[in-house]
């Protein structure tokens, strides 16, 4: 049919709300398709590439190096970028199903899990993902501030995450001054008074969350011996029947070996230690007026009804003096007004990316998601490449099925409304006068960039390359 979405004279248009991987494996998928599409990718700020920019630690220029994927797919003929548009705010999900034959939402899980535990909102106790997007140069953590005085900090979680944040508190100056670190952290924590970190996971060794290079990173650093108390990595016959079963991958066998190998180390007397411990959990976070201590249980492993390993609490308690939490247990995505979403799970409830009303499973006609709104926070930067094509292959089965929108406004259309709607939107030229002004900035001081905080900054520098 010559009017169906995806044929030269009716292209199907798609918009896809954030501009991470997912955001950007979906739109890759869709634009080499042998459908005639076009793709509009919004975020709510005016750069792109998600946590790929603003949650990949400055320390791991490789893993940035996925941009240039995201680059190619960024000049395809039928792309176009919005930035600085605040989708649920400036701009609804029904104002967008009413422009596009379909919406994909990759907006990913913004904000964090909580402990649940007394003391847990005491100045210097912080999610870690505010302190991931302060040293990132995020522009919503500009302002934030870390107590660093303290020669303790804690760190609770056993994810990549906390690996990050460990590691960041213990990388030496001549290191940070070497990335793409924002500038205002670089002189706080190159005059931290931190010597230790403590990184409290709440199961043991073989259930621990990070990757291996994470791990072995720890054990390879210049300023701090990586501590291991070799009675953590004796296991228990629960962790070692884990191991052995087929629940266990190839990543959980190996962090108990350099584990293993890390405890039968001698400390060298870096300046600085960071102290993995295991089968421990965060009970109380105590001071007077600020975070001055945290009360640590210790725990066990113990089979749920359901057959899976959790942390029990044995009773045995230890205090710890510190002058800062960092809190990394998980993060959690938030609801679109106009759309379902499973508050408990923290994501947009869907079935193969479709998305689906939360009391009878019916899918929602033209709406669809990717990444970690759509699974929820797990995986790597390449794990959402699978996910967006999975939604993708739904997309595109339901346009040949005629259960899309036939009719909706055209690219030129679009564009005007939303010049009317938000004037300051940035597009992908803006970001590249961005990128660009970023570089020349950090080429004086071998950097690979200097990050613009403040939007504003990067609005100025995106008109100025219109202007030019």
């Amino acid at each position: 049919m010559s009017d169906q979405p995806g044929t030269p004279g009716n292209p199907l248009r798609v918009a896809i709300v954030g501009s991470g991987p997912a955001g950007f494996y979906a739109a890759e998928q869709l634009l080499r398709t042998d459908h005639v599409v076009e793709v509009d990718v919004y975020d709510r700020l005016p750069t792109p590439f998600g946590l790929v920019r603003a949650g990949v630690a400055p320390d791991h220029p490789k893993l940035k190096s996925v941009i240039r994927v995201y680059e190619k797919t960024a000049v395809r003929e039928g792309f176009r970028f919005f930035g600085n548009v605040q989708v649920g705010r400036e701009v609804g999900a029904a104002e967008l199903a009413e422009r596009y034959h379909a919406v994909i939402w990759s907006y990913g899980a913004e904000s964090d899990r909580h402990l649940g535990i007394p003391g847990e909102d005491l100045p210097g106790s912080h999610p870690a993902t505010a302190f991931v997007g302060w040293y990132n140069a995020h522009p919503d953590y500009a302002d934030l501030s870390f107590d660093l005085s303290h020669e303790r900090a804690v760190v609770v979680g056993n994810g990549n995450v906390a690996m990050d944040v460990a590691r960041m508190l213990a990388l030496g100056v001549d290191e940070l001054r070497a990335t793409d670190i924002a500038d205002h952290a670089i002189e706080p924590l190159a005059q931290s008074n931190v010597r230790e970190i403590v990184v409290l996971g709440r199961r043991g060794p073989a259930q621990a969350a990070f990757t291996n290079p994470e791990i072995l990173e720890l054990g390879k650093m210049s300023d701090a011996d990586c501590i291991v108390d070799p009675a953590d990595v004796e296991l228990d016959p629960l962790s070692e029947a884990f191991l052995g079963s087929d629940d266990a991958d190839i990543t959980a066998r190996k962090n108990v070996e350099i584990l293993r190998e890390l405890a039968g180390r001698q400390p060298e007397g870096k300046p600085k230690r960071i102290v993995m411990r295991f089968l421990a959990s965060p009970i109380e976070i105590h001071g007077e007026g600020k975070v001055e201590a945290v009360t640590v249980g210790k725990n066990e492993l113990v089979r749920d009804d359901s057959g899976a390993l959790r942390a029990g609490d044995t009773g045995e308690r230890e205090t710890l003096e510190c002058g800062l939490v960092l809190r990394s247990v998980g993060y959690k995505g938030r609801g679109v007004e106009g759309l379902p979403f499973d508050e408990r799970r923290g994501v947009i409830p869907n079935e193969g990316g479709r998305v689906t009303e939360p009391d009878d499973g019916d899918p929602v006609p033209g709406h669809y998601v990717a990444g970690w709104i759509k699974r929820g926070p797990s995986g790597v930067i390449g794990t959402n490449k699978k996910d967006a094509q999975e939604t993708v292959d739904s997309l595109l089965t339901d346009a040949e099925a005629g259960k899309l929108s036939a009719d909706v406004p055209d690219a030129v259309a679009v564009a005007e409304w939303l010049s009317e709607r938000v004037g300051d939107h940035v597009t992908y030229a803006g970001w590249e006068a961005i990128d660009a002004a970023e570089r020349e900035r950090g080429e004086p001081l071998g950097r690979p960039r200097v990050k613009f905080v403040r939007v504003d900054e990067m609005l100025e520098a995106a008109r100025e390359a219109v202007a030019g």
